[in-house]
């Protein structure tokens, strides 16, 4: 008899329900908003497809309400978080987060969605990243396809960030940077990493971790789910600390910032990250922002709270301040 709907194969709750014939149903993070201007920000944003021809990948480009629109402005490569597994940059969290975080830092932010697990298992969603900073880079010497690109993003410039998952994205973005042994003929040349509540893991817990044992078994499962070819939450990927991987030594970038929230069963995984490329070799600057209590994600539910404004601030901060002349 042919499977139907009706027949679950599992479930990944609160998040997803799969069933025997291949249907994925994403139980949240499937609402969107429509690109246009913001009335609160004036940021104007606007959707471009085929970045990745014959697939689903595509960005969002958010553009501030600019005052010298002959200026050239920083550039955000913005990766969205959802375990690898849901939201896009529609949603409306993430993108009010990208309207807030834009007129705030004036950047001109490139936000993208991927294909994701468990339909496209990794390494998937980073090979489509890669593909779409590539395709970002292109616009480099101001002849790319898109204008906004290459009349507003000062590449001199270039920053990446992301939550959860998209930070996890980003932190294999910036390894593949420095570690690349191709010559990709573009600028790759990115002066900064935001890493906003990354999602690392491992399989030895550190830290607050094993206090609360239910929480640690969902995340657990997060990423034999997301990547089955290699499903343990050792791989490098997942944890960059792990014995056998590229190390933190060769990241691709000049800064780092590092957010973590008090109550985020992931901090220590923050924190520990943070130690290790201060202590690694890297020849960089790293720093860390702790939100005190409140939880993973917290900013993308509430934009107008005291705390979120501040993290907001903190990251815009990052983008806009000069560099120390030693690192230059």
């Amino acid at each position: 008899m042919a499977s139907t709907n009706n027949e679950i194969e599992y479930e990944f709750l609160p998040f997803i329900r799969a069933y025997k014939n291949g249907h994925i149903e994403r139980l949240m993070g499937t609402d969107s908003i429509p690109a246009g201007i913001d009335p609160q920000t004036g940021v104007s944003s606007k959707d471009v497809t085929n970045i990745v021809p014959e697939t689903e990948v595509y960005v969002r480009i958010f553009l501030p309400n600019l005052s010298n629109k002959s200026k050239k402005i920083p550039l955000l490569f913005y990766i969205h978080g959802g375990g690898f597994i849901l939201s896009t940059p529609a949603f409306p969290n993430y993108h009010n987060y990208l309207n807030a975080l834009v007129s705030e830092s004036q950047v001109i932010a490139v936000s993208v969605h991927y294909r994701r697990a468990p339909e496209h298992p990794l390494p998937i969603a980073y090979e489509d990243s890669w593909a779409a900073l590539q395709w970002v880079i292109s616009h480099s010497k101001g002849d790319g396809p898109e204008e906004w690109l290459n009349n507003y993003a000062d590449f001199g410039r270039i920053f990446l960030s992301g939550e959860s998952a998209g930070a996890n994205i980003v932190h294999n973005l910036a390894i593949a940077i420095g570690n690349s042994e191709l010559d990709l003929g573009l600028n790759m040349n990115i002066l900064g990493v935001a890493l906003v509540h990354p999602y690392f893991w491992g399989s030895d817990p550190i830290g607050s971790e094993a206090v609360d044992l239910d929480r640690k078994a969902l995340v657990d499962r997060l990423w034999p789910l997301v990547c089955p070819s290699n499903p343990d939450n050792d791989d490098p990927r997942v944890n960059p600390l792990a014995e056998g991987g590229p190390g933190l030594t060769g990241l691709g970038c000049r800064r780092v910032l590092v957010c973590v929230a008090e109550k985020d069963i992931m901090k220590d995984r923050g924190w520990f990250y943070f130690q290790a490329l201060g202590r690694s070799g890297w020849m960089g600057v790293v720093e860390i922002h702790e939100t005190d209590g409140e939880d993973h994600a917290f900013h993308l539910h509430d934009l107008q709270c005291a705390k979120a404004k501040e993290l907001i601030s903190r990251i815009a901060a990052f983008f806009n301040r000069d560099m120390p002349p030693m690192f230059r």
